[in-house]
């Protein structure tokens, strides 16, 4: 899934555990200006350096996974959680950053002009 929206928070790095590392990302999306909802995107592991180059006013383009678990407490209630997992972040038009996000393709080849030996059909 993907959604296109404007930075409004960037977490830091948290060790949740030993093992464990998060950070969260909230998004500003206005499909209706008058009643703008903040989004908060979570991104785990390795996942949380995604984030490194973001900052608050930012226009970008989220791609996550949707996640829903089922935890029973100590009393036996049954509680359900939804997480939005950040697994990529595309910046879309931030100053500065259109230059070093464009990627880089190779001269077009001119095929204009032929070898005289050159014996094929087409």
């Amino acid at each position: 899934m993907e959604i296109k929206g404007k930075v409004y928070e960037v977490s830091p790095t948290v060790q949740v555990t030993e093992s464990l590392k998060k950070r969260e990302l909230i998004i500003e999306y206005i499909e209706n200006p008058q009643y703008p909802e903040y989004i908060k995107f979570e991104a785990i592991q390795d996942r949380t350096a995604l984030i490194d180059n973001v900052k608050v006013g930012d226009d970008v383009e989220v791609f996550f996974n949707l996640r829903g678990r089922k935890w029973t407490d100590k009393m036996g209630k049954v509680v359900y959680f939804n997480t939005l997992q950040l697994w990529r972040i595309n910046p879309l038009g931030a100053a500065g950053s259109t230059a070093a996000a464009a990627p880089a393709y190779a001269a077009p080849a001119d095929i204009s002009s032929t070898s005289a030996d050159d014996d094929l059909p087409f």
